[in-house]
């Protein structure tokens, strides 16, 4: 797939910088905004009521905008209703309610925290027309739910996560998968680990010289893998430094500090409860005339050993996501196309180019099941993207075609059968 046009799900009135998917709800957040300067572009966070229309198609309406003052959030994880925000030097905790009322009363919220009803009337069977005031498609009343959904936002708390004396900025934030840890990285190179929900500090180390790009935490908090500018991806137990990673040593050619880590994900084994993976991207450290490719790497998660290494376009990537069950990986680059790439062989099953107009900050994939809802219909998977552009577009990756099993066998049972019969008639006798 080359390029063409992908319709926006959304589109936002800033630019848009992270989106997460609320695997209880299946509400879609998406934050960003103009900053501190005077330009008149907003700060917020948007929540959006995602519909599967039909078996591959998706309509999303705004249920909520969460304005947050001067200052745009960067960056966001969201774990158990709540959500930590990076915004310049500091990670902000906010957290937010989701609900549906029946009738056509108003929701308020009883702290005074703001609260705002979505589209909550929408045809029976249809999802709303997305837009940014997030209304309903229009038509006959008696044709429409009434249902009144709401989602409230309360300011949690707020931690310093940066500490650059020129200009402070929190760049990545994690919770760890059992939600006990918040983990952060800026610009100053220092992780910074936080008890959850005390947010009591627990680690405070330089990791990276110059600024951190990424970072995630394996099952059981047994392992922080870190990525900095200064060339290193780093596995750390606690704040001790357990061993650096050399990507390169899999390609013979390839010399130290020609690339530089972008990403690193962890992401599950599909069909094996214990496995573990780690996927890290590669970027080349200086632009050629005739550009380098990208790379993807693919380690075991617990002997951090490489498995498979494989080029990923020439196109700088710029964001990393891995699907719940560990199957799929998603990138963006800076030119603003979208790919998908199977986790096992690393080999590209979707891409769109340009799919947006400029670099694509974040990715998130649906979630594999909600409780609620059929939210992947009849794709085998689905990612959202959004861009500096503010849209929000979704990847969809319909089922293939398969055969059943039994017609396999029936048509196997039919060859044997033939080559039985050719070889009477060929060779009388031989049966």
């Amino acid at each position: 797939m080359g390029k063409r046009r992908i319709p926006d799900l959304y589109r936002a009135p800033f630019p848009l910088y992270s989106i997460k998917v609320d695997s209880k709800t299946g509400l879609v957040i998406t934050a960003g905004g103009g900053g501190a300067s005077k330009t008149g572009i907003k700060n917020a966070v948007h929540f959006l009521d995602l519909q599967l229309v039909g078996e591959h198609q998706y309509n999303a309406s705004l249920l909520h905008a969460h304005d947050t003052d001067t200052r745009a959030t960067m960056n966001m994880a969201v774990g158990d209703g709540v959500i930590a925000a990076g915004q310049d030097g500091t990670c902000c905790l906010m957290t937010f309610k989701h609900c549906t009322q029946k009738g056509r009363g108003k929701a308020f919220a009883k702290d005074g925290n703001s609260v705002q009803q979505g589209s909550a009337r929408r045809r029976a069977g249809k999802g709303g027309k997305g837009g940014q005031d997030g209304s309903a498609a229009s038509g006959d009343k008696s044709e429409l739910k009434d249902e009144t959904a709401s989602v409230s936002v309360t300011a949690l708390a707020e931690v310093q996560s940066d500490l650059n004396h020129q200009d402070p900025l929190q760049k990545v934030v994690r919770f760890s998968p059992d939600l006990s840890l918040l983990l952060t990285g800026g610009t100053d190179g220092h992780i910074r680990i936080w008890e959850f929900p005390s947010l009591k500090k627990k680690f405070d180390f330089k990791a990276h010289e110059g600024e951190i790009e990424d970072l995630d935490m394996g099952p059981g908090n047994k392992q922080l893998v870190t990525v900095g500018r200064d060339f290193a991806c780093s596995v750390w137990s606690g704040s001790q430094l357990a061993m650096n990673l050399k990507w390169y040593e899999t390609l013979p050619q390839m010399t130290e500090k020609t690339y530089r880590y972008m990403a690193c994900r962890f992401g599950k084994v599909e069909d094996q409860k214990a496995g573990l993976r780690l996927y890290t991207v590669q970027i080349p450290h200086k632009r050629d005339r005739k550009p380098p490719p990208c790379y993807l790497t693919k380690w075991d998660g617990k002997s951090f050993l490489p498995m498979l290494t494989a080029p990923c376009g020439t196109e700088v990537i710029s964001s990393l996501a891995v699907s719940d069950s560990g199957t799929f990986l998603g990138l963006g680059t800076v030119t603003g196309s979208v790919a998908i790439y199977i986790a096992f062989s690393l080999q590209k099953l979707y891409y769109v180019q340009e799919s947006h107009g400029i670099v694509v900050t974040d990715l998130a994939f649906l979630p594999d099941s909600l409780k609620s809802k059929n939210i992947k219909g009849n794709n085998e998977t689905a990612l959202l993207s959004v861009a500096v552009d503010s849209r929000c577009q979704v990847h969809a990756v319909p089922n293939r075609r398969s055969f059943p099993i039994w017609l396999v066998l029936f048509f196997c049972g039919l060859m044997v059968v033939g080559v039985i019969l050719l070889l009477q008639y060929l060779f009388p006798g031989f049966i």
